[in-house]
């Protein structure tokens, strides 16, 4: 009742309620939303609000899903396959860290984070975004979070907020 009263554009699952989010649910969200943002992020994999063959079947592929579990890759009926990608903190925190230390931070920012999830977005290869998947592989982490750092870095030395380099000009 509540998603189709509200016509939500997103659930964000964190209540570790396996099945929370129903075909109902999903059903609804696929026709309030073009292209509903449904993340089942409970842990462990018995705990996700739903599991992502469900999502992708139930929203026939329409939905963009991320899970805090990982899952394997979903091929549809028709022969469209999805790569759900699992979202977690080993993406950013890893970055916005190296960042900050190697500016010589002397606060972190919502811009901050910002930032490190615009680098992140920007790892993401046009292959993988066709296949839903909104991370780049976790195999690529290291370079992923170099880049990050680099970003943040440069955010915080242009915002004023480094202790060993003045902002660029």
């Amino acid at each position: 009742e509540s998603v189709k009263l509200l016509k939500p554009t997103a659930l964000v699952g964190v209540s570790a309620q396996g099945g929370a989010f129903t075909e109902e649910v999903c059903k609804e969200m696929a026709r309030n939303c073009e292209h509903p943002l449904i993340l089942p992020l409970s842990n462990p994999t018995s705990k996700a609000e739903c599991v992502p063959r469900d999502a992708y079947t139930w929203t026939n592929g329409k939905c963009v899903l991320f899970s805090g579990s990982p899952f394997d890759a979903v091929t549809l009926l028709d022969g469209r396959s999805f790569l759900p990608g699992q979202g977690n903190n080993a993406y950013i925190f890893p970055g916005v860290g190296l960042g900050s230390l190697v500016a010589g931070a002397t606060s972190l920012t919502d811009q901050d984070f910002y930032v490190a999830a615009a680098a992140l977005a920007e790892k993401v290869s046009p292959a993988r975004l066709a296949q839903g998947c909104c991370f780049p592989p976790l195999d690529d982490i290291r370079s992923v979070s170099a880049y990050i750092a680099a970003k943040v870095a440069v955010n915080v030395i242009d915002s004023g907020r480094s202790s060993k380099y003045p902002p660029s000009a």
